[in-house]
């Protein structure tokens, strides 16, 4: 009898997950029960797998409310028909804020009367198709085989009504049945208990998802947009005894029920079934564009022809060519438009994907075993990662769009739920808590400690509300190709990406049975594409970015990686990176491989990282604990570093089914759907490992290290994926060093500040030119040796002055003076004043102070009008200023407050008697003595010990611009701790590890900049 159940998403109105709510169906004998989430399908299909389940009958539908949470009608589906039916009705509703749903009238006794007859008059009946948008109610009750529509009950109403239309009576509303016009559709009258919660006592956890949801403090809720206190469960005796006096509702409803049929096959594939007309085709397709590539990637390498051979037959059998192919089709699309990609993950593992350029990882060259990728034991289809630029990836989502069609496209769906801090603060404001109150509670709820009844409260409620869904979002990266409209499957929704999306996640979507196509983004490929563009303008060189084996062999790279000289390179520029890079000795392709995946914290946190790298050093200083582990990770000096290594040692040392190992390699990527998956897994490992009889201290300690790599660790060919970009970075910074850093600066995406990129571009031979009206384009711009900053880095200059200053300059010329620009533009004195100070007009050679003078005195003579053309450039009268001197230190202090940094050197804002100290050259040589150093703060890590005390990894730079690290362990972190950006005077310990160099803190403090009469003081005692 219940067909009108809330889950939890009924965003902000219900409280209950799917399964809690079949489960309690379950507990009290319940043979069927409906799922009708409001505006909403996202749990339809767990709602059906989980019934399932549970051998109880799903009837599945949409409760369609309006602006005011006010049901305007609840629709059924009959059959998987009736879902597609619903979902293109929702859908529409969503995208077009359809006032039928979203804006309802102003609610009278009778709001919708005339509506209805309106509606049932101008009915379209015996509809079939669905390839259009079912726009309002008509297109439902047309459908009368495969929806059904039930009405609200209203006392007074008169209704018309249709074969597949019903009149919903709650329990509360059988009394007002009597001489209601209703009775006379009393075979279309059905029983209507909602439910939103189990428990009355639970009414109060909805009333604050309303609010939160409404943003409304708690005592200013409107309770006509919430549910009522008695839609919670009651016992389903007690339900048909509300009814006892109308046997036929009950009846109506046991029908209602009988008629509803959801038949659907779970993990069956779904994704678009063929690139061509048949899979022949395609399988024909595949072996040929295979086959070109490979002369290309392999020349006339027999045993890879073998394997790749090998490859085709296994994808074909399986039916997978169509994936191949559409991801084959993406890239090239890419290439077409000039678009830099890199295809990463586990696709790796396979030559074909490697002959078609979908990666450019060899796997041949790592070892990669196809069977990772794909096997006969797969059912779904093999996962590619495609990264595209940032700047890129929106038109690589429109291409798969037009190409395959609006109806079987979309991007998958996810669910950002409530963490603990974010749902204290979520309850502080509805309740009316200022800032400073609800820090203070997220403080004491932090630390377990709870002084008051109002921390208690929310502290209590804040658990409730943990892992309930906010709203829906989007995947990262996945875009679902089907083979039927996507439609059948959920309802879509435009978020503000503008693409259309569904309304469930890639867990939904695999057990439905599509398999999402990553389409990602990252900046570094943005460096990579316009770094080659700028050589290739400026040099007409044309580089192919995919000929990796050439960048492999060069040795001026191999010194580059030996070095650590990688600032602006993707992935091996963070202080870590480098630092593991100098520890490892890191000159070639295979060790950088290793060091992409050790470097993650699952491998670091088991101190596994620490053990490669003195194994490294000292393959015979250690023993194996067990021959099956030797011979299974010799390669690796006895560390699993590699998802691949774990699955090896699950399934070899083990014995785990590769069905298990699957699950567990799942697991240590973040991907497994629940904990119990997990425990599952680690109780076989744990009996499997006695059964073969390994003393348990082995292998408890095996799983320890396995365990620890849950959700960090990469598959090697992930590693080898990102090892093959960084070549391509360091390739271009090697040989073309300008252009690379003029490209990292002017995608804002590495791991530091742009000052620390111009810093960099300084180190690598330019010079770097401040802003500049007749030089400076919107971003940086290289010419010949100077680098020009862009101004974009100008933080307050409007976008619509910079690009008129360009476009101006384009079209007329350069500006001759500074009156001459002022004639120009139209620009307001304050706009004006940013460039003045930035020395933008310097070509004038006059002082900035005069500059901000004839602003001032133009600026009042125009009264900020905008000035008319003239046909004659009239000489303008010279005002004598007094003399306007400037120091450099002036510019510095313009420079930090306009563009966030300064241009100079921030050693030359300091006294000379603070310049005391030793540099990072010095390290080498005074390993173990107590040393005085200045740095300028480049970034911070901060971290805790197990014994959870603070304590920071710092990152500065010396006066000579090197790069060095620091180690502030927690006693001096807390007596000294950072205090912002700046200049630091520090004494500390020189260690060495590896042949990296650390500073271990023992005091420091910040070192003050010079202001300007100081400096000027200063210079004057000097003379």
């Amino acid at each position: 009898m219940y067909i009108n159940c809330h889950s939890y998403f009924s965003l902000g109105y219900g409280t209950l997950s799917v399964k809690e709510l079949v489960l309690h169906a379950v507990d009290n004998g319940i043979k069927a029960l409906g799922l009708t989430d409001i505006n909403n399908t996202s749990g339809i299909w767990e709602f059906i797998k989980v019934c399932r389940q549970h051998a109880i009958k799903p009837l599945v539908g949409i409760d369609f409310k309006d602006a005011q949470m006010q049901t305007r009608y609840i629709g059924i589906a009959m059959n998987t028909n009736g879902i597609e039916v619903l979902n293109r009705h929702l859908s529409h509703q969503l995208i077009h804020k359809n006032p039928s749903l979203i804006e309802s009238e102003e609610h009278t006794e009778d709001p919708s009367e005339k509506e209805i007859i309106k509606r049932v008059n101008g009915m379209l009946k015996g509809s079939k198709s669905t390839e259009h948008e079912l726009t309002d109610l008509t297109d439902l009750t047309s459908r009368s085989e495969d929806v059904v529509i039930i009405y609200p009950f209203h006392p007074s109403r008169h209704y018309q009504l249709g074969p597949n239309e019903y009149i919903g009576i709650r329990p509360d509303q059988v009394n007002q049945l009597y001489r209601s016009p209703a009775l006379m559709w009393t075979y279309q009258l059905v029983l209507l208990k909602p439910l939103s919660f189990i428990k009355r006592s639970d009414y109060k956890l909805h009333l604050l998802q309303r609010a939160i949801y409404d943003n409304q403090l708690i005592t200013k809720l409107d309770r006509n947009f919430a549910a009522s206190p008695e839609d919670c469960w009651m016992e389903e005796t007690l339900l048909k005894n509300h009814f006892a006096q109308y046997q036929q509702i009950l009846k109506n409803t046991l029908q209602l029920i009988d008629r509803c049929n959801i038949e659907y096959t779970f993990h069956q594939n779904q994704n678009k079934a063929t690139y061509l007309e048949s899979h022949q085709q395609d399988a024909e397709l595949l072996e040929k564009l295979a086959l070109d590539g490979f002369t290309y990637r392999y020349g006339n390498n027999r045993t890879a022809m073998l394997r790749l051979l090998k490859e085709l037959r296994i994808i074909n059998e399986m039916n997978f060519a169509a994936y191949y192919l559409i991801n084959w089709d993406m890239v090239k699309y890419a290439e077409s438009k000039g678009y830099f990609y890199v295809g990463r993950g586990s696709g790796a593992n396979s030559m074909v994907a490697y002959c078609l350029k979908i990666t450019d990882v060899d796997p041949i060259e790592l070892d990669l075993y196809f069977e990772r990728f794909l096997n006969r034991y797969r059912t779904s289809p093999p996962d590619f990662d495609i990264d595209f630029s940032h700047k890129d990836r929106d038109d690589i989502y429109r291409y798969l769009f037009e190409k395959y069609g609006h109806e079987r496209v979309a991007l998958l769906g996810s669910y950002v739920t409530f963490q603990q801090k974010a749902a204290v603060r979520e309850l502080g404001k509805v309740f009316g808590l200022p800032k400073e109150e609800i820090d203070q509670i997220v403080y004491h709820i932090q630390k377990g400690s709870f002084p008051d009844k109002l921390t208690r409260g929310i502290y209590k409620y804040s658990q409730k509300l943990i892992d309930l869904p906010k709203h829906l979002g989007i995947h990262a990266s996945g875009v679902l190709i089907s083979e039927k409209p996507i439609y059948q499957y959920s309802a879509m929704h435009r978020p503000p990406k503008g693409l259309l999306t569904v309304q469930f996640d890639m867990y939904i979507a695999e057990d439905i049975g599509l398999y999402k196509f990553d389409v990602l983004s990252q900046r570094g490929l943005s460096h990579i594409k316009d770094c080659i563009d700028i050589v290739n303008k400026r040099d007409d060189i044309e580089i192919d970015i995919h000929d990796v084996k050439k960048f492999k062999e060069d040795p001026e790279v191999s010194m580059m990686i030996r070095s650590a000289r990688t600032i602006g390179c993707f992935y091996i520029e963070s202080p870590a990176m480098r630092v593991l890079l100098t520890k490892l000795r890191c000159s070639d392709y295979l060790t950088l491989v290793a060091a992409s995946s050790i470097i993650r914290p699952g491998v670091a946190s088991s101190g596994m990282m620490r053990a490669y790298i003195e194994r490294f050093h000292k393959p015979d200083s250690f023993q194996y604990p067990h021959p099956k582990l030797k011979e299974l990770l010799e390669e690796t000096y006895g560390v699993m570093v590699y998802q691949e290594d774990v699955i090896k040692v699950a399934h070899h040392f083990a014995g785990l089914g590769l069905d298990e190992a699957d699950v567990l390699r799942r697991g240590m990527s973040g991907k497994f759907r629940s904990r119990e998956e997990m425990l599952r897994i680690k109780n076989t490992f744990m009996s499997n490992c006695a059964a073969k009889g390994y003393e348990e201290k082995l292998y408890k300690e095996v799983w320890r290290q396995i365990e620890s790599f849950s959700g960090y660790s990469f598959s090697k060919a992930h590693s080898a994926s990102y090892a093959v970009e960084s070549y391509q970075s360091l390739y271009l910074r090697t040989h073309y060093p300008l252009a690379f850093i003029t490209a990292v600066l002017n995608n804002f995406g590495g791991f530091y500040r742009s000052e620390f990129y111009f810093h960099e571009a300084r180190r690598l031979g330019a010079e770097v030119e401040s802003i500049c009206i007749n030089s400076s384009i919107y971003y940086n711009r290289l010419v010949n040796t100077s680098i020009y900053v862009g101004f974009v880095h100008v933080k307050d200059l409007e976008y619509k002055n910079a690009l008129n200053i360009i476009e101006e300059r384009n079209k007329n010329g350069l500006y001759t003076s500074f009156e001459n620009f002022l004639d120009r533009i139209d620009i307001s004195y304050e706009q004006l004043s940013l460039l003045i100070r930035l020395k933008a007009f310097r070509f004038t050679e006059e002082t900035k102070a005069t500059l901000l003078w004839r602003a001032v005195i133009r600026n009042k003579k125009t009264n900020s009008k905008p000035l008319p053309s003239e046909l004659f450039v009239t000489e303008r009268k010279q005002f004598e200023l007094p003399d306007l001197s400037e120091h450099y230190l002036e510019d510095a202090y313009d420079q930090i407050e306009i563009l966030g940094f300064p241009l100079y050197s921030p050693f030359d804002l300091m006294e000379d008697r603070l310049k005391q100290g030793i540099h990072y050259k010095d390290f080498k040589n005074q390993v173990g003595e107590r040393i005085t150093i200045v740095g300028y703060l480049v970034t911070i890590k901060n971290t805790s010990t197990k014994r959870g005390e603070r304590m920071h990894f710092g990152c500065f730079l010396d006066q000579n611009g090197d790069f060095f690290d620091t180690v502030h362990f927690p006693p001096q972190a807390k007596a000294h701790p950072f205090r912002g950006k700046g200049l630091y005077r520090m004494i500390g310990k020189v260690t060495v590890e590896f042949d990296a160099y650390m500073l271990e803190i023992d005091y420091m403090e910040k070192i003050p900049f010079m202001e300007v009469n100081q400096m000027v003081e200063y210079n004057k005692n000097k003379r």
